[in-house]
């Protein structure tokens, strides 16, 4: 009886140990996660290189906040090669379209009331950064807000840009029919 007591309180106190050990690891491991959603919550930089996704996510964010929109696509972009979950590249794909659709938005129009090429070409590809998010994730409303904002924007009669005429002339080319 008394080798019986001493084997169930051999068990009982490992098992006291790996409680107490797993408590303390669930412990640190939320001081951690804790760390992390204060930096976002004061628009900080994640420093912790355990979470790599959110922190290049972040300085993603961040560069788009500070108006480096090219830099902020970039990042972005890869992100999505890192093979993140549907619901995130949704979010990467909104947040590119953004990022794009406000640089558009900074572009200046021609003397004659066009749109610059440079502001095309970002609304073009921020109207595809919706689609795509839209694709992955079809109830997002604000996605949906912010593609018909677009498309608002870059109206139907939005004309391009005059090309200039090339006045190369191409002498070895017969003038008229044979």
């Amino acid at each position: 009886m008394v080798k019986q007591m001493k084997i169930s309180n051999i068990i009982f106190g490992l098992l006291l140990c790996l409680g107490l050990t797993s408590a303390a690891y669930t412990g640190y491991q939320s001081q951690k996660i804790g760390l992390v959603n204060r930096a976002i919550l004061a628009d900080q930089q994640i420093q912790d290189d355990d979470y790599p996704y959110q922190q290049k996510f972040s300085a993603a964010y961040d560069q788009g906040r500070k108006q480096d929109y090219k830099h902020a696509v970039q990042t972005y972009g890869q992100l999505l090669e890192t093979s993140p979950s549907l619901h995130e590249q949704a979010k990467i794909q909104f947040n590119i379209g953004n990022n794009l659709f406000v640089s558009g938005l900074i572009r200046r129009v021609n003397d004659d009331g066009s749109l610059n090429d440079d502001a095309r070409y970002a609304y073009a590809q921020a109207k595809l950064a919706y689609e795509q998010s839209l694709r992955l994730e079809p109830m997002s409303s604000i996605a949906k807000f912010n593609l018909s904002l677009l498309h608002a924007v870059m109206s139907k009669n939005m004309k391009p840009s005059p090309k200039e005429q090339s006045t190369m002339e191409l002498s070895n080319l017969p003038v008229g029919m044979p």
